[in-house]
């Protein structure tokens, strides 16, 4: 058995990660040992990594992780939240935070927030008991994780990005509210964005667009049922030529563009509904008017990580899209730890959806 656990260090220095060595941890009370079967690059560590946003250091980057159980301390789950055995061997994915479950923020419903949660792949590593970013060949998770077992259909594409982008889109689904028969904007066709496109179609929606400048990726979310559209001029076009009001139930913004909120709130109809997103770092304040938000009864919705619920939600969407919905295909490459600044290179190609890394 392997005694040390390779990492791929990001010290601050932006563009630049250095590989070292850890002692592999014994899992203490409550804890997990998996060894990593494969992480894909989120563009917040891309963000990370280019300096653009703040991120303790030293850090293992990477939290978009599929795992394999090798080791279990004491008093660490045995069973997953639906009730399947969790054993050495099995492989899994867990939810960003590992939360306490009685701080503030866990008893109102907001464990991502956890006062005392410990988020994978944004801890500062200090020892090997701080193992806890995807770039890396084991990971230790914490106690308070919510540890899924994955079903055997679902590649290692679909599953990866379950944890982060997946869930995400669940938890901004159901912030959207009932999707049946709903008409949808969805702003931005990356990860978020195409799964959001075959996720609301999945639940419901009537019809869905999808706002994206590039042609590459606009023609791509075609493929996810989605109706694409250049601009948020064009969307606005082909929704006044509706029978009923014109306009949208629900938009959903995930570029983090402040000029794509400001063209957006314009497209919901009377009672309509924001949900939030992409703008995960510091941007241009918005230009909104509080008297269209009374008067036309609009809500308006932030979403920043999830509940452990909204995995279990994206896990079981996932099983479901297997040769349904071509999510598979949207990463596009597989590259070994060892070749982490090129992993890094390619993600930057706007061509590419994600790229993943193997230990």
């Amino acid at each position: 058995m392997k005694t040390q656990a390779r990492i791929a260090l990001f010290e601050g220095h932006h563009g630049q990660v250095v590989l070292r060595e850890l002692p592999l941890p014994v899992p203490a009370a409550g804890e997990t040992l998996v060894r990593v079967l494969g992480c894909t690059l989120c563009g917040s560590d891309l963000h990370s990594f280019e300096g653009r946003r703040q991120v303790p250091v030293p850090t293992i980057l990477g939290h978009e992780i599929v795992g394999e159980i090798i080791d279990q301390g004491p008093g660490s789950p045995r069973e997953d939240p639906q009730g399947q055995s969790l054993n050495p061997g099995d492989r899994v994915t867990w939810a960003i935070v590992a939360h306490c479950g009685h701080c503030f923020y866990c008893l109102r419903g907001l464990p991502q927030k956890c006062q005392r949660g410990v988020k994978y792949g944004h801890e500062p590593l200090r020892d090997e008991r701080s193992l806890n970013g995807g770039l890396a060949s084991h990971c230790l998770l914490a106690p308070g994780s919510t540890i899924l077992r994955l079903p055997p259909g679902i590649p290692l594409a679909l599953a990866a990005p379950a944890s982060c982008a997946t869930a995400t889109i669940a938890a901004a689904c159901e912030a959207a509210g009932d999707l049946r028969g709903a008409d949808v904007g969805i702003f931005g066709a990356g990860l978020l964005g195409l799964t959001a496109c075959a996720m609301a179609h999945d639940r419901g929606a009537s019809r869905v667009y999808c706002v994206e400048p590039s042609s590459p990726r606009r023609s791509r979310s075609i493929r996810f049922g989605a109706v694409g559209c250049e601009s948020a001029d064009q969307l606005s076009s082909l929704v006044q030529s509706s029978e009923v009001p014109p306009g949208l139930d629900v938009v959903v913004e995930l570029s983090g563009s402040t000029a794509a909120l400001e063209q957006a709130l314009p497209l919901l109809r009377m009672g309509g509904t924001a949900v939030l997103v992409g703008a995960v770092f510091p941007g241009p304040p918005a230009g909104i008017v509080p008297e269209q938000i009374v008067r036309r009864q609009l809500t308006l919705r932030g979403i920043h990580n999830y509940s452990p619920r909204h995995l279990q939600q994206a896990v079981a969407f996932l099983a479901e899209a297997v040769g349904r919905w071509p999510l598979d295909e949207l990463v596009t490459d597989w590259l070994p730890l060892e070749e982490i600044g090129r992993a890094f290179q390619l993600a930057r190609d706007p061509a590419r959806i994600r790229v993943g890394v193997v230990p």
